[in-house]
């Protein structure tokens, strides 16, 4: 597939990503070249084709002459503004919006020795194969590589693997289709590239502008996914600061049963309807008067068992880790930011090679991955950090699948599971994520937990109380688990920790002495690592829309598994957000952004909508101008807007050299809080 004609490097407005070659010159012998979108890949991908093969400085040759080479992420990315007009440089207000009529890429400096290894390699193909993950980012990072280098990706072929097994990349490459078939997949990516590009360059710059005008030096950076998360923490800081705690009261009665010797258990008191006008939205007492009188009128009287419900229950072992899940998990174990948690299991893919390809967002894997449990778990044994598991684990069922085998629900990537490569030299924390890694994977092969739950209504002087117990039958896969994760409640206050006699519909008790407790409704925690990034993957629960509720829980939420935690990072650079101990805290400046912001770029709506929109252009129901129009249309207002918003609030909080005062100083951007780069690199 050479190409005889000129090279093109910029993509049309309209967002078509198609270049036409002019002519193509066939040798006689024919060379197919693949690209894969890491070198994870292009090694798999070598290792399924025939023959032997050499490797050779980003690329592979194999025994039958065809060339497999790969991207270590976006080799490019969109080009800076100056780039459009070297006016530019200069931040400022009447630029705004910065709308490229004709949009280019710029070649990556710590990738440039990888672009011209494909550049040399294009040159020589007779046959191409795109080789990106099967998802909308992988499907244009290969794209636009092909594109910004002269060739049509309408013209190549389609590889779609998402399992390194190399039967399924055999199976993957018999099977190859025409890339035409995922052109919208790659509009899709390619809108939400540009607007995310779009929407922080002019907001940044519009907001940075106006902090300016009360001597705040720094960049007051927004993006469509790191300002929403800064709102977050603002306003749980707000709510907790405004928080009044207020009393409620339960009444617990003390209940005995007239067997000899008798047995006791406590009950709870339910309110009934006559009581609700005592009662907050959440069915708790407020009348300190109410609960003493209850208390009093059911202490020492006969009660009567109402109802009872037992039933067994199990649960199944938790999934496999996605980067996420193990980023979580290590935060609350550990107290590592999830920054640290990624660059260890970088680590531990790329160095020690003792994990899969970290950066999924799948807690999946594939059926064909079964069969290599044994070996697996024999790597495990061997490496270090794992030696509590595997004493917990001592009657391991290796015949048993759980729900994580299942490959129709394997996306671009499988769940991070071990690999079989044994005796790895770990570090400390190392050993550490690497045990979490494993100790997932290891809960597949244990039984389930099972458990008795026990729910009993009494009734004593016609009020209801309820005792509710639950008894451990098997403990199952949690062995694995510190018992230290399990919160067992005061009996007074919880009564899952006591046990229920055996009791049957009809029974008579007596009440002994009922107490009033008193208790206080408290605001919600501070965020911490973990609770930020389980909000930032659960984000739909933090919007009201119905509608937008539903999208958001179609969606990984805020981010991408890649981006999450250098967005997290990048706040805490910006001094918007600070640590506090394990907590995590908005600061004066990051506040004071929000507040000077408009509403609607501090929530998650937009992202709901953003990706409903980009959904419909890879289904081809929508057009990518369907989401740059009123995308322009909407910055244009709001950079119009921001010229009357005076962040007061951050005056004092960061002045400006005095060679910088009066004056609008160049600066280049290097604000956009999920840079490309991040989401695909190796």
């Amino acid at each position: 597939m050479r190409d005889t004609g000129g090279k093109r490097n910029s993509v049309n407005s309209a967002g078509t990503i198609t270049v036409y070659i002019t002519s193509k010159a066939l040798n006689s012998s024919s060379m197919s070249l693949y690209i894969a979108e890491k070198p994870s890949l292009g090694r798999a991908i070598a290792d399924a084709l025939p023959g032997s093969h050499r490797q050779h400085k980003g690329y592979i040759t194999t025994g039958g002459g065809d060339i497999v080479t790969w991207c270590i992420g976006h080799l490019l990315e969109q080009a800076e503004p100056d780039a459009y007009d070297p006016a530019f440089r200069k931040w400022q207000h009447e630029h705004l919006p910065i709308v490229p009529e004709k949009w280019q890429l710029a070649e990556k400096k710590n990738t440039a020795a990888q672009l011209g290894v494909l550049r040399r390699l294009i040159g020589k193909a007779d046959a191409i194969v795109h080789a990106g993950d099967p998802d909308r980012e992988g499907q244009l990072l290969v794209d636009e590589v092909l594109h910004y280098l002269g060739i049509n990706p309408l013209a190549v072929q389609r590889l779609l693997i998402n399992d390194l097994n190399t039967a399924a990349v055999r199976k993957a490459l018999a099977d190859l289709r025409p890339n035409r078939e995922f052109a919208a997949l790659s509009t899709s990516a390619l809108a939400r590239s540009r607007a995310d590009w779009l929407y922080g360059i002019n907001l940044t710059r519009a907001y940075t502008l106006q902090g300016r005008k009360v001597d705040y030096a720094g960049v007051l950076s927004v993006g469509r996914v790191q300002t929403p998360i800064l709102g977050l923490v603002v306003r749980r800081d707000r709510e907790i600061e405004q928080f009044v705690s207020k009393p409620f009261y339960e009444v617990w009665a003390h209940l005995e049963t007239e067997s000899v010797p008798p047995e006791a258990f406590q009950a709870r008191w339910k309110p009934g309807e006559s009581c609700a006008r005592f009662l907050d939205e959440e069915g708790r007492n407020l009348s300190k008067s109410l609960a003493e009188n209850v208390a009093g009128r059911v202490s020492h009287q006969p009660a009567t068992v109402k109802a009872i419900e037992r039933k067994q229950r199990k649960s199944s072992p938790p999934l496999p880790h996605s980067l996420s899940s193990l980023q979580i998990d290590a935060a609350k174990r550990y107290r590592m930011p999830a920054q640290r948690v990624l660059d260890i299991a970088q680590a531990l893919y790329e160095r020690h090679k003792v994990i899969t390809y970290p950066r999924s967002d799948n807690r999946y894997l594939p059926n064909e991955h079964f069969g290599e449990a044994a070996a697996v778990i024999a790597a495990i044994r061997s490496n270090p950090g794992t030696e509590a598991l595997i004493n917990a684990a001592a009657a391991l069922d290796l015949k048993r699948r759980t729900r994580a085998w299942n490959g129709s629900k394997v996306g671009a990537h499988h769940a991070i599971i071990p690999t079989t490569k044994k005796g790895a030299k770990l570090s400390a924390d190392e050993a550490r994520v690497y045990s979490l890694v494993a100790r997932n994977y290891i809960a597949q092969f244990l039984g389930d937990h099972r458990y008795a739950e026990t729910r009993v209504e009494v009734d004593i002087k016609g009020g209801l109380f309820v005792a509710t117990a639950r008894e451990v039958v098997e403990t199952g896969w949690k062995t694995l688990f510190e018992t230290t994760d399990r919160k067992v409640a005061d009996a007074s206050e919880s009564t899952e920790s006591q046990r229920v006699p055996t009791l049957q519909q009809g029974d008579r008790l007596h009440s002994l002495q009922a107490r009033v407790l008193e208790k206080h409704t408290t605001p919600p925690a501070r965020f911490n690592d973990a609770s930020l990034l389980t909000a930032m993957t659960g984000i739909a629960a933090h919007v009201k829309d119905a509608e937008l509720r539903k999208v958001l829980k179609e969606t990984d939420g805020l981010g991408t598994e890649a981006t999450r935690a250098g967005i997290i990072e990048l706040l805490f650079r910006r001094k918007f957000l600070a640590r506090s101990g394990k907590h995590i805290e908005s600061t004066q400046i990051g506040r004071a952004l929000i507040e000077a912001l408009p509403e609607e770029t501090t929530l998650p709506d937009m992202t709901a909508r953003w990706e409903s929109t980009l959904a419909a252009i890879a289904d081809r129901q929508a057009t990518y101008a369907s989401l740059m129009e009123p995308l322009v249309q909407n910055l244009t207002r709001l950079c119009a807007d921001s010229v009357q918003v005076i962040p007061v609030a951050l005056k004092g909080l960061g002045k400006p050299p005095a060679k910088w005062r009066g004056k609008s100083r160049p600066r280049k951007p290097g604000i956009r809080a999920r840079k490309q780069t991040a989401a695909k690199s190796r």
